[in-house]
């Protein structure tokens, strides 16, 4: 069973948006046989990409899972998006993968939203190697690319190969552990390979970057050392082994080139996912704990004999029931069977497993350690909860997602609609973490908030196109946050008599503003009563109380963050006192407190990067200006400036068509959250008129 395991790799494909992943993707799939016609991203063929908005605007929206084989070990591959508003989407992938391949553009190297997917890729200690791609592409610079994977990332880059001629030059590349020149010539549907000698133009460069791949193999492996010391000659399996301890333990990251679109080092590109990325057996053991005892660590090997443990990872809505996608990390897993959702502490029935590709599926009887596969019958389960076996619950951390920074209204258009939005909206929060959806009181209307435009253009269409729901929709606005500038307390009291047994909570508490560290909350509430005056079970309510008024804030109804309160005072009445009653007077004087304490709105900041061509960097220059942009660094790239800035959102809306009229539709720009910053005076008091 081990050797079983030791050939499976669970990897992810991630990069910027049009490094080229999904071609990438759809080569491995046609080489390893998985698919008899190569789908393009531009003709809207694409296998990974099935969902409709995908095929229309040719970009990755929704991980897609495949399997696939390749020279008797198997491939369980992850397509990821590259654009910022999906960027749950690579999170809660890289949360369950092995290893990954990172794709770069040859002409731009490492991108904005590189470096995100990369970081998250290190959060996870996920192994990677590079594939630099579009190596055919007017601008193409290897060796800058791989300059930039030290700089921006910080990577250890080892060239593997080297171009042979770049941009429209483009032949193929020389292999450097078998010292060959590799040729491809175009055919019917991908590409021919021929292995011939290097061209002497190449051969010094050649022998200098073989000497790099032998020094580097050398540092994992003390007997190779010796070898490589005393001039002895190192072996292609030796030197692959050496590389992979070191890809491993993320000490070096092999790199690779090709032009994924003419079927160029698509191959070679396999040999290195199974030469160099882990299996589920070479990754460290996953801890969980038992559940509300997050101290009592337990050990999940990847043993298919040992107790179940299964992490959901993805949500998908289907006509059939909801798909759950989920890592099994140990144990085996058999249709039919009820486990325990751990999380939640509620049991489920697993009905069917699936082996999924793309949008088919093939049905399993059973699934073990080191699968990934989608689960049909769970009815409660969210991502990020945990499947264990009953008597034995075992829980495993959570993903933590980024906040939505921009909403929108949405009202159905007759009361007949109001049940079908409702419905819809709770599949949309099933599948989608990122999504919020709140009902405001005061006008009506349902406020959903995403990651951006491009994400609640695509969640409206779900809603009216997919699931035929008939909505009014609002024009997108920010999402602020409020937070307090001053210290102060408050004093909340809660009576009602009403002729019986009547209710009673007093709460006095104090506020102020408080920067969280890493793994604090964004607000702190503590119990800093001495004597008894509110009896410990009271305690509880008053929080909630506070925490629940906390989310509609004081100011404009946004939600409230960055505090630290004190529950100091307050009194009881040995009758009338309830949990009502405390968690009402917990409310009021988190209000009255907040009314004190100085209330302002913080706006989200977004890191913009930028690329015009020069002649037009002077006037994106004062556009950037004017939209109270902060320049942090230009570099030049070519004919090309490149500007990062960080940038209110609330000034981006239309950006992309602001960008394209001013530098005759050839700039482009990306742009990620960043932090929440305190918003001017002038730009605060227009807010808070239009705030809903």
């Amino acid at each position: 069973m081990a050797s079983e395991l030791s050939k499976i790799r669970n990897i992810g494909i991630m990069a910027h948006i049009d490094a080229g992943k999904t071609t990438v993707t759809e080569r491995i799939l046609y080489f390893t046989g998985r698919t008899h016609k190569i789908g393009e991203v531009h003709d809207g063929t694409a296998v990974m990409d099935y969902l409709a908005e995908e095929q229309e605007r040719g970009i990755t929206i929704t991980s897609a899972a495949t399997t696939c084989p390749w020279k008797k070990h198997t491939i369980n591959l992850i397509d990821t998006p590259g654009h910022v508003d999906f960027t749950v989407e690579v999170e809660r992938s890289l949360r369950v993968l092995d290893g990954a391949v990172a794709v770069f553009d040859a002409s731009e190297g490492v991108q904005a939203q590189s470096e995100t997917v990369w970081h998250q890729a290190q959060k996870y200690g996920v192994p990677c190697i590079c594939f630099i791609n579009k190596m055919d592409k007017i601008g193409a610079d290897f060796d800058m690319a791989v300059q930039s994977l030290r700089e921006k990332l910080l990577a250890k880059p080892l060239k593997m190969q080297i171009p042979i001629g770049q941009q429209e030059d483009f032949q193929g590349f020389v292999d450097l552990l078998d010292m060959k020149a590799c040729y491809f010539e175009q055919d019917k549907v991908a590409a021919v390979m021929t292995e011939q000698e290097i061209p002497a133009d190449l051969q010094d460069a050649a022998e200098l970057a073989h000497h790099d791949i032998l020094e580097k193999a050398a540092e994992f492996d003390d007997a190779l050392m010796e070898k490589y010391l005393e001039d002895q000659p190192l072996t292609k399996d030796e030197i692959i082994q050496s590389l992979r301890k070191g890809t491993l333990a993320g000490q070096v990251h092999p790199v690779f080139c090709g032009a994924a679109l003419r079927s160029i080092g698509s191959r070679k590109l396999l040999d290195a996912i199974v030469n160099y990325l882990p299996s589920p057996l070479d990754r460290p053991i996953v801890q969980g704990h038992a559940p509300g005892q997050t101290q009592h660590k337990i050990d999940c090997p990847c043993d298919p004999g040992a107790p179940l443990v299964a992490y959901a990872f993805k949500i998908a809505s289907d006509q059939h029931g909801d798909l759950t996608f989920v890592r099994i990390y140990s144990g085996t897993l058999k249709a039919g069977s009820r486990v325990l959702n751990a999380t939640q502490d509620r049991k489920e029935n697993v009905q069917k497993i699936f082996q999924m590709h793309a949008a088919s599926r093939t049905i399993r009887e059973q699934a073990q350690a080191g699968d990934i596969v989608a689960l049909v019958g769970l009815k409660q389960i969210l991502t990020g909860d945990t499947l264990s076996l009953p008597k034995k619950p075992v829980v495993l951390d959570a993903i933590e997602f980024p906040e939505p920074v921009m909403s929108l209204s949405i009202e159905p258009r007759t009361a007949g609609e109001r049940t079908k939005l409702a419905e819809a909206l709770d599949v949309l929060k099933r599948e989608d973490p990122t999504f919020r959806a709140k009902y405001n009181e005061a006008t009506g209307q349902t406020i959903i908030s995403g990651m951006g435009e491009l994400h609640l253009e695509i969640l409206q269409h779900k809603i009216t196109r997919d699931m035929k729901v008939d909505v009014l929709i609002g024009r997108p606005r920010v999402a602020y946050k409020e937070t307090l500038t001053k210290s102060a307390q408050g004093e909340g009291k809660f009576i009602h008599q009403t002729g019986g047994r009547g209710q009673y909570g007093h709460v006095v508490i104090k506020v102020e503003h408080h920067r969280p560290g890493p793994d604090e909350e964004a607000i702190i509430v503590e119990d800093q009563t001495v004597g008894g005056v509110i009896p410990k079970e009271f305690i509880p309510s008053a929080i909630t109380g506070i925490r629940d008024a906390a989310t509609s804030g004081s100011l404009a109804g946004y939600p409230v963050t960055d505090l630290k309160i004190a529950i100091i005072d307050g009194s009881f009445h040995p009758v009338d006192s309830s949990e009502i009653a405390f968690q009402q007077a917990g409310s009021i004087a988190f209000q009255d407190a907040s009314q004190k304490a100085g209330p302002t709105l913080l706006e989200p900041i977004m890191k913009l990067q930028v690329l015009t061509p020069e002649q037009f960097y002077g006037v994106v220059q004062g556009d950037l200006s004017r939209k109270r942009a902060i320049i942090t660094k230009t570099a030049q790239r070519g004919p090309v400036r490149v500007i990062d800035a960080t940038v209110p959102l609330a000034e981006m809306f239309g950006y992309a068509s602001d960008l394209r009229s001013s530098t005759q539709g050839r700039g482009s720009y990306t742009m990620e959250p960043y932090d929440y910053a305190p918003m001017p005076e002038q730009v605060l008091q227009k807010v808070l008129e239009t705030a809903y």
